[in-house]
């Protein structure tokens, strides 16, 4: 019984965690109004426009566009069944994914850094960010060519945690918004807790799983014995 309620607990949790990605999507993509043309009063635009023009422009199109496709296929790609059902379109799509990522997504989200607002300290954060996708991007499909395939999804749930840092952030933005939190220390805890926090929350689990295994295992063997002298 205990089985089963973490079960359903964890799959609405699952699909709720499914529909607020979708949901911050939607209102990012909504936000773009402000990036075609260029508004320079919006808030992330604000003071921008010295060197927006060049290669600033190319990396935040660029990464404006490469980054919402990562997080819906990525949604697919995760999914068991879509997975067990069309393993051939999971491996195509999943090389799209990995090309999107690490030619598109990583190289702009790393030039982007440099001009972070609120400095350095936001800037490495963001970075780093990037370069965590990257590696555990590297990582999950090295594994996938040697056919380990438990340590590649592994990998790439990983690598999912750290891109939702688009939709933490934001969260994290609007909820500052609401409080009128507006210090700068605000937006640089944030590039480093919107990522970090996931990848947390991936390693927690992970943990877990492995520590109910074996009790999971005895429960259903005591079950079976059970049946049987019955």
């Amino acid at each position: 019984m205990q089985i089963a309620l973490s079960q359903k607990t964890y799959r609405a949790l699952k699909w709720l965690m499914v529909l607020l990605i979708i949901k911050v999507t939607i209102v990012v993509l909504i936000g773009y109004r402000d990036y075609f043309p260029p508004n320079f009063e919006s808030s992330f635009l604000l003071g921008r426009q010295n060197y927006f023009w060049g290669p600033y422009s190319r990396s935040f199109y660029t990464h404006l566009l490469s980054g919402p496709p990562t997080l819906i296929l990525g949604l697919l790609l995760m999914s068991h069944r879509f997975r067990s059902k069309y393993p051939g379109w999971h491996r195509r799509l999943g090389k799209i994914q990995v090309g999107v990522i690490l030619l598109l997504l990583v190289p702009s989200g790393l030039w982007m850094s440099w001009y972070a607002m609120t400095g350095w300290i936001a800037g490495l954060g963001l970075a780093a960010s990037a370069l965590a996708v990257a590696i555990c991007t590297i990582a999950g499909w090295k594994a996938a060519t040697e056919k380990r395939f438990q340590t590649h999804q592994l990998w790439m749930v990983r690598c999912y945690a750290i891109l939702l840092s688009a939709i933490v952030i934001r969260v994290l933005g609007g909820l500052a918004t609401v409080a009128e939190w507006s210090s700068p220390g605000v937006y640089q805890f944030s590039a480093w807790f919107s990522w970090i926090f996931p990848l947390i929350c991936v390693e927690l689990t992970r943990i877990v799983r492995v520590a109910r295994a074996p009790a999971q295992s005895l429960e259903v063997a005591g079950a079976e014995s059970e049946l049987s002298a019955s």
